[in-house]
């Protein structure tokens, strides 16, 4: 039996997510519109903690300062009513035609502006709901032809508008940090930082580099053939995992956001292994929302759309119960010191060791038995299997 979420597992989701109607690009709408009142209790009844949000999710594109006070009052009402939080929230800058070559990096000045100020509006309504990350995917930064774009320029673009938007939020004393979310590819050809590694180099560059971390989900890194616990063990490295987006994805293809666990379910596994008890070796957990950003398939109704939801939490939970299962087995652990797992957190030099000692030390290079090491095997394929059975209930 499926354990039952609750709050204290940290759960969210967008209201995006359930709120999808089913419109792709080859069809109209399966499901009706989804208020954001009922998107939140009907959450916290699954046990859920937390829902994050577009502003458009919550606000109608254009809508009179009037409309937009009482759409927040209604959503606020719903949150005291739930207890629910909004640990994050974001802009949509890609759904409006305004935005159809991107908002911080158009070749159009005036849309950058209107684009900044548009982000503006929705950090204070994040610092107002008590979020404390702001997530920016760039979906629209892109371009489909080289020579429509001048990359360098539009890099300078997006670093002018990351570096005033935490200058904005320093000056107004609020305690939200930025997580920028990587995409190769969907709706732009090619989106700019494409990828974890992207952009940990972007931040690099920025005037407040502590303020912006990532926001890595599941289907963009498998998009470009990446491996997702690979990343988010960087992420982690480099202390940049501000939040995270788990969904499902089958390998190098449109972006599926599927139900989490309902795609490269190994890969999963080690993902729940890594964030739950910080991989083979421990290290840093990560105590941030388990947001879920996926979409209710399109043959699905509303049924289908709240039993998926609940697919995802019981997903996670039972990875976290079989991973934790793994680390407690006997053979197990017998087979991670058979294949030098915690060796390699022994560091290469010894304790003060500098090159000179080093290139003195005739057991490092001269006196090894170099055929004798090649032929020691390292009993990969046997721990895999152990985690295979334990994924599958054999143990």
């Amino acid at each position: 039996m499926a354990p039952r979420p609750t709050p204290a597992d940290k759960f969210s989701f967008g209201l995006w997510t359930v709120g999808w109607q089913a419109r792709d690009p080859f069809g109209d709408a399966t499901r009706p519109e989804l208020d954001a009142v009922e998107a939140v209790h009907r959450l916290a009844e699954l046990g859920a903690y937390g829902i994050t949000f577009h502003d458009d999710d919550l606000i109608p594109f254009g809508a009179d300062a009037a409309a937009r006070d009482q759409h927040i009052a209604r959503f606020r009402k719903a949150l005291d009513e739930t207890g629910l939080v909004v640990p994050m929230v974001t802009t949509n800058l890609f759904t409006h035609p305004i935005f159809k070559d991107g908002g911080f990096t158009s070749n159009d000045r005036d849309v950058r502006r209107f684009a900044l100020r548009k982000v503006i509006r929705q950090v204070d309504l994040a610092a107002e709901l008590g979020a404390s990350t702001f997530v920016m995917w760039g979906g629209r930064e892109g371009s489909e032809y080289d020579l429509a774009k001048d990359v360098r320029a539009a890099l300078d673009r997006y670093r002018e508008a990351v570096d005033l938007l935490t200058q904005y939020t320093i000056d107004k004393g609020y305690n939200l940090r930025f997580a920028l979310e990587p995409k190769p590819n969907e709706p732009r050809g090619d989106i700019l930082l494409p990828t974890i590694g992207h952009a940990l180099g972007f931040i690099s560059q920025l005037a407040h580099p502590e303020l912006v971390g990532l926001n890595p989900e599941v289907g963009h890194e498998q998009m470009a053939g990446l491996n997702y616990a690979h990343g988010i063990a960087q992420a982690l490295w480099q202390g940049k995992l501000f939040h995270l987006d788990l969904n499902g994805q089958r390998g190098i293809k449109y972006d599926q956001d599927l139900v989490f666990g309902h795609g490269d379910l190994m890969n999963a596994f080690a993902l729940v292994d890594l964030l739950e008890n910080g991989g083979p070796n421990g290290g840093p957990t990560y105590d941030g929302p388990r947001h879920f950003d996926y979409k209710p398939s399109r043959t699905e109704d509303m049924d289908g759309v709240w039993a998926s939801a609940a697919a995802n939490m019981s997903t996670y939970l039972l990875l976290k119960e079989r991973a934790a299962a793994f680390r407690a087995d006997p053979e197990v652990i017998e087979a991670l010191a058979a294949s030098k797992v915690g060796e390699l957190s022994t560091p290469t030099l010894g304790d003060g060791e500098g090159y000179e000692a080093f290139l003195a030390d005739r057991s490092a290079f001269e006196d090894v038995d170099v055929d004798a090491v090649a032929a020691r095997g390292f009993a990969f394929v046997r721990l895999n299997q152990l985690a295979v059975e334990h994924l599958l209930g054999a143990r």
